[in-house]
């Protein structure tokens, strides 16, 4: 039971990290769309959307485990509108979730919980490609400067137009 107990409460930890993720991610999303970013805007949305089914595979566990699910996440959204700074906070997140669901993995395997250790790990390699995706898109920036965000910016007003005439 001591087992389960522990599982459960590692899980929903990671609920709160997810969560806390989908509601920064979705700012970001909006910000980049009002401002023309479609790429950036994309791929926040897109990101944010995997970062749910995360909270739904997390969730189906816990119930599994005969435990509550915490629908808290651990911080309230960070206002930030400038892309380099939101692309840096997509690391930040991304990283802390690494680094924790690495360790909770163990901890689970540890505890003889080889299905909770696999969701740690699915969810995991997931994380991972959205670091990859967020550090092409910093070096994206760096390369380009503000041209990348002018040519998603003069792309967008193209496809608005473009809709307004058809």
């Amino acid at each position: 039971m001591i087992h389960r107990e522990k599982s459960i409460e590692l899980l929903n930890r990671a609920v709160a990290e997810e969560l806390t993720a989908v509601h920064q991610y979705m700012y970001f999303h909006f910000h980049c769309e009002d401002m023309g970013y479609d790429l950036l805007a994309s791929l926040f949305h897109r990101t944010a959307i995997k970062e749910m089914q995360h909270v739904e595979q997390l969730a189906e566990r816990i119930l599994f485990l005969k435990g509550e699910v915490e629908m808290k996440w651990s911080a309230g959204v960070e206002k930030i509108t400038d892309p380099d700074k939101m692309l840096l906070k997509s690391d930040d997140l991304e990283n802390i979730s690494i680094e924790h669901y690495n360790k909770w993995a163990k901890e689970c395997a540890t505890n003889e919980d080889a299905v909770s250790k696999k969701v740690f790990e699915d969810i995991l390699a997931d994380e991972e490609k959205h670091l990859d995706q967020f550090e092409t898109e910093k070096d994206n920036l760096e390369k380009f400067s503000s041209s990348y965000l002018a040519l998603q910016s003069i792309e967008h007003s193209k496809s608005i137009i473009a809709g307004k005439e058809s």
